[in-house]
């Protein structure tokens, strides 16, 4: 069973500039968002994980990595699982979906990146649902 979700996008231009647009993101499940500014590209936020919060990722600056882990067990999940690593751009739009039940990390590959953040928990009901794991708990290429 996938529990992530890549929603492609698409840009437009013409004389008066440019948009990106996303046809297929259904926002209806969304109660709450925020921005994200990595003061560099070395560094790494994550893991983070929640068992049933579902987030969707959007760089709208810049490019990001972002690492997924299919948590197998939150009390005591093994640390030999293999991360999917996927790139976020700005230049190529897309909204990453990921379900509960996923630990994320990411960092910014480029300075002056941004990465929007939807989430369908209020800060309360995600804060209760928050896992975290040091940055080398699972390896991940960068």
């Amino acid at each position: 069973m996938i529990f992530y979700h890549l929603i492609e996008g698409a840009n437009f231009s013409d004389e008066r500039g440019g948009l990106n647009f996303f046809n297929d993101f259904d926002m209806s499940e969304i109660v709450r968002m925020y921005e994200i500014s990595p003061s560099d590209t070395d560094t790494i936020r994550g893991w983070q994980a929640h068992k049933k919060e579902k987030k969707w990722f959007y760089c709208n600056s810049g490019s990001f990595v972002m690492n997924l882990i299919k948590i197998d067990d939150f009390s005591s999940p093994s640390q030999t699982i293999v991360s999917e690593r996927l790139v976020l751009e700005a230049r190529n739009p897309s909204v990453l979906e990921i379900s509960g039940g996923y630990a994320t990390a990411f960092k910014a590959l480029t300075e002056d990146s941004k990465l929007i953040v939807f989430s369908d928990f209020s800060l309360e009901e995600s804060k209760n649902d928050d896992f975290r794991f040091a940055p080398e708990f699972w390896s991940a290429e960068w």
